[in-house]
């Protein structure tokens, strides 16, 4: 198992969504961010004057999938995510050791 850990723009979160959900992941975790990567945050003009943005909003998605899916999911998430400019985001790919369904104590696979 595999915990895909993905950061991208909102306005790419549904086209994502949508293609992770056409490929058979079933669940996910989306929380909402702010950080910096190489552009180190942007500038702004608010009211005529110049603002430095230093966190820039982003979404992370948290998802645990089967390992033999994790190639065609990084393709999906790219295919949807990807506009071509500095923030479009970053994929971390993480062990998983084990799952446990609270309710039911199954384990592995069949408690995601």
């Amino acid at each position: 198992m595999r915990k895909l850990e993905i950061i991208i723009r909102h306005s790419r979160l549904r086209a994502v969504k949508e293609g992770l959900l056409a490929l058979g992941v079933r669940g996910m975790s989306i929380t909402d961010i702010k950080g910096f990567g190489r552009q180190g945050g942007h500038t702004e003009i608010y009211r005529g004057n110049e603002i430095q943005v230093d966190f820039v909003p982003k979404v992370k998605l948290e998802i645990v999938m089967k390992a033999e899916l994790v190639d065609k999911a990084v393709d999906v998430i790219r295919e949807h995510a990807c506009t071509g400019q500095v923030g479009d985001g970053k994929i971390f790919i993480l062990p998983v050791e084990n799952v446990i369904r609270i309710r039911t104590d199954e384990r592995g696979v069949c408690a995601m």
